[in-house]
Formats: C-alpha cells, sequence, structure tokens
C-alpha cells in the first residue's frame, strides 16, 4: 500500500492542523493505521493509531485530549486532528499502514508497522 500524507504547515500555539493520509494499492480496512513523528535530534515516537473498523483507537499521553485520530474506508484517508498545538509538537509527522487480521487491534510500536508515508512538517513557533 503507498501512502501520501499531508496538511502540515506552520501554526501559533492553541491552534489547529488536520493532517490527512491518502492510501492506495490494496483493500484500506485490512490495516491499522498510525500517526508517528520525528523531531529534529529525537528519535521517532507514537502518536496515534486506529483499529481497522475505526472502533478501537490508542494515543500517546503527551497528546490524549488534544489529538483524535479517525479513518473513512471508503475514501482510503486517515485523519489526525490537532487543537490545542505546542511548541513541542513541532515534528514531521508520519503516516504508517500495519496488515492485521483482527478489526480491533492496534499497534503502537513503529517497526511493526509495514508501510510508511513520507511525511509532512508541522511547525509550531515558540
Amino acid at each position: 500500500v503507498q501512502l501520501q500524507a499531508s496538511g502540515g504547515g506552520l501554526v501559533q500555539a492553541g491552534g489547529s492542523l488536520r493532517l490527512s493520509c491518502a492510501a492506495s494499492g490494496r483493500p484500506f480496512s485490512n490495516y491499522v493505521m498510525g500517526w508517528f513523528r520525528q523531531a529534529p535530534g529525537k528519535e521517532r515516537e507514537f502518536v496515534a493509531t486506529i483499529s481497522r473498523s475505526g472502533g478501537n483507537s490508542y494515543y500517546a499521553d503527551f497528546v490524549k485530549g488534544r489529538f483524535t485520530i479517525s479513518r473513512d474506508n471508503a475514501k482510503n484517508m486517515v485523519y489526525l486532528q490537532m487543537n490545542s498545538l505546542k511548541p513541542e509538537d513541532t515534528a514531521v509527522y508520519y503516516c504508517a499502514a500495519d496488515s492485521v487480521t483482527s478489526i480491533l487491534a492496534v499497534r503502537t510500536t513503529a517497526r511493526t508497522y509495514e508501510y510508511w508515508g513520507q511525511g509532512t512538517q508541522v511547525t509550531v513557533p515558540s
């Protein structure tokens, strides 16, 4: 499956952005989806994940209550709504896909994901 992330940009602290990830190539509903981010000089870290059905999701503690992951299987899209953005949210954000059997499984570990998008930059000036 090919993934294309978009929607990044520069936003002031407290603002919002909505990232999108378009998937193509294979049945999208076969994949658990995740968002990860990588800031300069830091390792890639987990942000959020959503199950194949969309019925289960999980977030990193530092985004709980601020970010929401969602998906539209009919459109082969996954989204990350980011609210109350902080300077520490500045990073390149990546979407990822992993084929799983369970419709409720989620994945938080980067190395388990098979496919990755190219990343989209989010900058929140301090």
